[in-house]
Parts: C-alpha cells; structure tokens; sequence
C-alpha cells in the first residue's frame, strides 16, 4: 500500500515562512511535511489505484475555479488535539467544495472529525511551544489566490513530497471577494 493525500499547497513567500516558523516552535515535522491545506488526511491507496485517483482528481479540478484565500490569525484543536494553527479567513468555502468532491468515487473514505481547514503551525508540543506558535503568530495575514491542489505521498523516509499538481481550471467570472462594491 502507498500512503497519499491531497492538499492545496501554500504559495511562497507564504509557505516558506510557517514552515520557517514550524521549524522555530521545534515542530520535529517542520522539514517533513511541506505547509499546505489539507483536503484528504493519510490515505492508504493500492498503487495500482492511483491511475484512478489521478482520473478522479481531473475530473474534479476541471470543474472548479480558482478561488482567493486569505489565511489570518491562529486558533488551535486544543484540548481534543495538541494543534495549533493559521485560520483559513477567506476560502473556506471553496475548500468545503474540494474536499468533498475528493473524498469521494477512490478515495471516499470516513474522516476522525469534520472538516475544518487551516494551516498547521505546531503539533505534539509541549504546552507553552503551543502557546508561543498561537500567540506569535496571531497577527500573522496573508492573501493569495488558489489556483491548484497536489497530490502528494509520504514516502519511507517519512516526508510527504507532491507527486502532481492538478489546476482548478473552470472559468472564474468573478470573484466577489475582492470587488468593490459602492451604492
């Protein structure tokens, strides 16, 4: 079995600096684990499956536009989970919509709990490195326009590395978010 998932990889600068930032609250998974929003956890697929899964991920893709994300702010799964984490604060919705359609036809599968995406800048610390990640980054904002998802698999050496990007390729008409809408 090969363990995969899917996950919309966060642009740099952005990405570079949480996953500096990982590093610095001493996050052992900082170097392992490229930031990203994740939109199907760890799954084990049969490798030969994954034909089928690359086939499930187009027919998604091409059907869903670009959409903005702005990531702001920390929260955290504490005390049900040691995380802390940067909030999605615009695009959630679009990634509902992705996740869903990929957890479905190869890869439906049943999730711990629901679905709630965000940006992982702590895990399994102690609880002041927790507390440092959510305080430091509180204020931390950044805006970007989401233009793919990637397949990604975690490999024996236990990183996770991308396999494919797959871009959101329906047309945009427009996107209201960023409009300036005047009386």
């Amino acid at each position: 079995m090969t363990t995969i998932g899917v996950a919309i990889a966060i642009p740099e600068p952005y990405g570079r600096e949480l996953q500096q930032a990982r590093a610095r609250f001493g996050d052992p998974l900082a170097a392992a684990i490229p930031t990203h929003v994740t939109l199907l956890p760890p799954t084990q697929v049969d490798p030969s499956d994954l034909p089928k899964v690359a086939q499930h991920l187009e027919e998604i893709t091409v059907r869903v536009a670009p959409f903005p994300m702005r990531l702001r702010g920390t929260g955290t799964f504490r005390p049900v989970s040691r995380v802390v984490f940067v909030q999605v604060a615009l695009g959630v919705s679009g990634c509902e919509h992705i996740e869903a359609a990929v957890r479905s036809g190869p890869l439906a599968r049943e999730v711990d709990f629901p679905y709630h995406p965000h940006v992982t800048i702590a895990h399994d610390l102690a609880g002041e490195r927790l507390d440092e990640a959510f305080e430091e980054l509180a204020r931390y904002d950044a805006e970007f326009d989401v233009t793919s998802c990637s397949l990604y698999r975690h490999d024996a050496d236990g990183v996770w590395r991308p396999v494919c990007a797959y871009p959101l390729q329906a047309v945009r008409e427009r996107l209201a978010a960023r409009q300036d809408v005047r009386p």
